[in-house]
């Protein structure tokens, strides 16, 4: 993924190590107590190695996420497309045969690799295999040459169909149709010509792969393929007319081809002449790979973005590790330092032993980012079949770039160094006296002139930065230009008030407009971008953390009087927090790494169960059933037979809509190619139950809507999720606004004003399998046949079922009535209930890749108890031979680890569900949604108690040592 970023960053990261290995020659005294402290704390290497290894990971996977889906979808174009460029659709009759004729000059074509003229009708197969009968209702009955199609494509290359053709009575099948039907070689099958059934015998089943899975624009294409003239016969028996289908290949591979497309399309517009404007020239391998890339990084970036809080919680270890390792070597440093070894070869030191810590991390983080990144895979492809739409799933397979590889790499070693870097200028900076004496560090005198005047022109800069960042609502300015002038203003206030007043102030007022800035300018959220969402999460929880820190005396005071009781408990109980109040920072990094990642976590489990509650009741609009058919079959006649029909008791209404294919601009103005657009014509005044979330001015409910909608033939009406590529949905576009739509056949185009968005629009999009990136644009029928003319036909409606009358058994039902006309009957509420368990498991998903960063911050709890062990040794020995006994010392420890995890899980909590109900209250992301706000407790508690039984699993082995010291020892031995 990104490799735009790849030059950059390895260029970032040869300056970085050009710079390392500088110092390291230049100092040679700071290299030799670098490579010395790494060979004898081999504890502590492994800890600083673990801690970039899991930055680098989390990077490396959430990039090879991307690779794979990427892959994947760009994948459809070997499975559906194979050598198939672009695909010419023209009407049946004698415009067809005319298509066909004038297309042969492009045999000639030097950016042309062959043509292929085939006949092609939507069907439907019935076979009785294992004894029982197996229907299928979505099948495309072929007729074309397969000698000819065995040689279609590039000279050599797989076209994906050869061998004899069918003898008569006989037909060559793809595996997704025999699959559905249950068949193999030499069963009978049933097919439905133009609602005539004609039985055949299978010759042979051949892989769905290039020509043998074609299709006209679905992802799973079950076909057949007739013998010579087969197709033909049924069609004049039904005095109907197959569609007429021009294959080309450019000149090229499956996806190198794909660059000539617009040369070649031209090329065949101009060869149709006055028949291009009665067809349709479509491009799919265009718009498959296209749709790879956008799905590749979407996916991609919402997985860097979950991960960025796990990077924020390895990058927080590191600097916790690398300051615990600097008190403890405190005495060490003071000594170096009053021999005269200077500041800069100090932090020269520091920075080489990190950097040693963080190269040595780089293999292994590779291996398990791999690794983490084909186990994401693994259960996505699980979860996309839930996405399926007749089958029409993506297919998931683990892929892995070297771009991708290196792009991780890169950041993962740049962030460490970073993080390595700025904590070795922090421990660096003491008194040297103090040092050698292990004297507590002093506040200082207050900020420097110099540093006074820098922070406070900074702060002023950022200010009227923010200004017009707010005013125009900017997501990520927003958010971060007034955070940062509160920050660099802090050296200013210091000077006219104390240091605990204006750390709470500043905490407190960074804290609050995160949490309101959603309020103030509710648009920061309409942006496909994941930035907003990193900086958001990172400022709540560094704020809510300083502001907790600084006040921990404040908050300890309900539970005083337990801590003063004179009993064992309560020495325990003192002793615990006695050290996260001396050791802020540590004790900070470590409550931020919780925070950040509980509130995440916190944060996808509310936002899963509000879609959740409110989704079905929105989306069904009062209806049972989507109905799909053949229109060529059917006619107008369907609507008539359901009524009247064997199955017309269970049926209280039916809606028939009309349906076309066109092509529209984006009214969000994101993108200025042109979207595929699936036109629907409804019926005047038949759709009442379908809401709005917003509506043109002046039209003042729903109702008024659909009568606008009826008497002028320039209103639309949209989804909100129109134009969307992944990501939030947004508000980008406004009742009022507009766009022109396009018969792709001929060209003919209107500027349309959207007179309303739906609440939720998904009972308008196509229900057979159409790409992820075709959007339904509903008009009125008159307004749709007066732009498409005949290519707008009644090819779908939408059913209520009388009540008492199961929706799942009434589809069933209508499947085998209506079978001639292919007809494919789709519950609303269970597959909408199945798309959204799939998004629920989708969440579960990213939750899962989130918890790397929960282990980070739990390792980081264990790190920290280790290291205390260490370090009040001595303290422990004299409490030991005070009198103390060892289960208070280990009570000791459990309770001061669960003291901190406590805290940063109820605040991580606190903070993920107040800033759902913000977004939920004010983002356009969550408008149309009538369910509530729910707050899901159990997930939540279950969430804090696994998070919790972790933290202490992660104390135990470091309270039994405390707790198994011997007094004598510990006192005469500071080690």
């Amino acid at each position: 993924m990104y490799p735009n970023l790849l030059i950059p960053l390895l260029a970032a990261l040869a300056l970085a190590l050009a710079a390392l290995v500088l110092v390291a020659v230049r100092q040679p005294v700071s290299r030799r107590l670098a490579l010395r402290q790494v060979a004898r704390r081999r504890t502590e290497a492994a800890l600083m190695i673990g801690g970039s290894m899991l930055g680098t990971a989390i990077v490396i996977g959430a990039l090879v996420v991307g690779d794979t889906l990427n892959f994947s979808v760009r994948q459809e174009a070997y499975r559906t497309l194979g050598p198939v460029d672009e695909r010419v659709v023209a009407p049946p009759g004698p415009t067809g045969r005319a298509v066909t004729e004038r297309l042969a000059v492009l045999a000639g074509d030097p950016d042309v690799d062959g043509v292929l003229n085939a006949r092609a009708t939507q069907a439907s197969a019935v076979s009785g295999a294992a004894e029982r009968t197996v229907a299928e209702p979505r099948v495309l009955a072929w007729q074309m040459d397969f000698d000819e199609a065995s040689r279609f494509g590039a000279p050599g290359g797989d076209s994906g169909l050869g061998g004899p053709n069918p003898e008569p009575g006989q037909v060559v099948v793809n595996e997704p149709l025999a699959r559905s039907l249950s068949v193999g070689a030499g069963d009978p099958i049933t097919v439905y010509l133009f609602g005539a059934p004609q039985t055949y015998r299978v010759e042979r089943v051949v892989p769905e792969q290039g020509l043998a899975g074609v299709g006209l624009g679905g992802r799973l294409n079950r076909d057949v393929f007739l013998p010579p003239k087969a197709l033909d016969s049924a069609a004049r028996a039904a005095a109907a007319e197959p569609r007429s289908v021009t294959f080309v290949s450019n000149r090229g591979g499956v996806e190198s081809g794909e660059a000539l497309t617009d040369t070649v399309t031209a090329d065949i517009r101009q060869a149709l002449g006055p028949l291009a404007g009665q067809t349709e020239v479509e491009t799919p391998k265009h718009t498959v790979l296209r749709d790879a890339r956008q799905a590749g990084d979407s996916l991609g970036a919402l997985f860097l973005m979950i991960g960025s809080f796990s990077i924020i919680a390895g990058a927080l270890l590191l600097v916790n590790i690398f300051v615990m390792l600097g008190e403890e070597r405190k005495s060490q440093m003071g000594m170096v330092r009053a021999v005269g070894m200077k500041r800069s070869r100090l932090v020269g030191s520091f920075t080489l032993e990190g950097a040693t810590y963080a190269l040595l991390s780089a293999l292994p983080g590779v291996a398990i980012g791999v690794a983490v990144g084909w186990g994401v895979a693994v259960v996505a492809a699980q979860i996309f079949q839930g996405w399926s739409v007749g089958g029409s799933s993506i297919r998931i397979a683990f892929a892995v770039t070297p771009t991708s590889i290196l792009n991780g790499l890169a950041m993962g070693l740049l962030i460490a160094f970073a993080a390595i870097l700025a904590t070795s200028v922090r421990i660096s900076r003491f008194n040297i006296i103090a040092a050698i004496r292990d004297l507590p560090a002093t506040p200082g005198q207050g900020p420097h002139r110099r540093l006074l005047a820098v922070s406070t022109a900074l702060a002023v800069l950022c200010t009227l930065v923010a200004v017009p960042a707010v005013a125009g609502s900017q997501p990520d300015a927003t958010y971060l230009m007034p955070a940062l002038a509160l920050a660099f203003a802090v050296p200013a206030l210091l000077r006219v008030l104390p240091r605990h007043t204006v750390t709470t102030l500043v905490a407190g007022a960074v804290l609050a407009w995160t949490l309101l800035a959603p309020v103030v300018r509710p648009r920061i959220f309409d942006t496909p971008s994941m930035s907003v969402y990193v900086i958001q999460g990172a400022l709540a929880a560094f704020s809510a953390v300083v502001l907790v820190s600084d006040n921990q005396k404040t908050l300890l005071r309900p539970v005083r009087r337990f801590l003063r009781r004179p009993t064992e408990g309560g020495l325990a109980a003192r002793l615990a927090v006695a050290y996260p109040l001396a050791k802020r920072f540590r004790t900070g990094a470590t409550l931020v790494m919780y925070t950040l990642i509980v509130f995440v976590l916190v944060l996808l489990t509310e936002i899963s169960g509000t879609l959740r509650a409110g989704v079905v009741a929105d989306a069904t609009a009062g209806y049972s059933l989507r109905l799909d058919y053949n229109p060529q079959v059917a006619g107008d006649r369907l609507v008539s037979d359901l009524r009247g029909g064997p199955s017309a008791a269970g049926i209280s209404a039916v809606t028939p809509l009309l349906n076309a294919t066109g092509r529209a601009t984006d009214p969000g103005r994101r993108s200025p190619q042109p979207l595929d657009t699936a036109v629907v014509g409804v019926p005047d005044g038949a759709i009442t139950g379908i809401t709005f979330r917003e509506r043109l001015p002046g039209l003042a409910d729903d109702a008024a809507v659909w009568r606008a909608l009826a008497s002028d033939p320039r209103y639309v009406v949209l989804d909100g999720f129109f134009g969307s590529t992944g990501g939030p949905a947004g508000d980008y576009y406004d009742p009022g606004d507009t766009l022109n739509l396009t018969d792709p056949r001929t060209g003919r185009s209107e500027q349309k004003v959207i007179a309303g968005v739906l609440s939720n629009g998904l009972v308008f999009y196509p229900g057979t399998g159409a790409s992820s990136t075709t959007y339904p644009v509903v008009l009125s029928e008159q307004a749709t046949r007066e732009l498409f003319g005949a290519q707008a036909q009644n090819a779908s409606a939408l059913v209520r079922t009388s009540p008492g009358t199961s929706p799942d058994a009434l589809a069933t039902q209508l499947q085998g009535e209506q079978l001639s006309s292919s007809l494919v009957a789709t519950p609303i509420e269970s597959d909408i209930r199945q798309q959204f368990d799939s998004s629920t498991a989708f969440f579960r998903l990213m939750q899962g890749f989130l918890a790397l960063g929960l282990g980070v911050g739990i390792t980081g709890l264990g790190v920290v108890m280790v290291r205390a062990v260490r370090e009040r040794r001595r303290t422990i020995g004299i409490l030991r031979a005070l009198g103390f006994r060892a289960r208070t010392v280990q009570r000791s420890f459990l309770l001061e680890s669960s003291f901190v995890a406590v805290e940063g899980i109820v605040l991580g909590s606190l903070l993920g569900v107040l800033t759902t109900w913000l977004m939920y209250s004010n983002s356009a992301a969550f408008e149309g949604l009538e369910g509530g706000f729910p707050v899901e407790w159990t997930s939540i508690g279950g969430l804090a108690a696994a998070t919790f039984a972790a933290s202490l699993l992660a104390t135990i082995g470091p309270a039994r040592r405390a707790a198994a010291i011997r007094p004598a020892l510990a006192v005469r031995v500071t080690e």
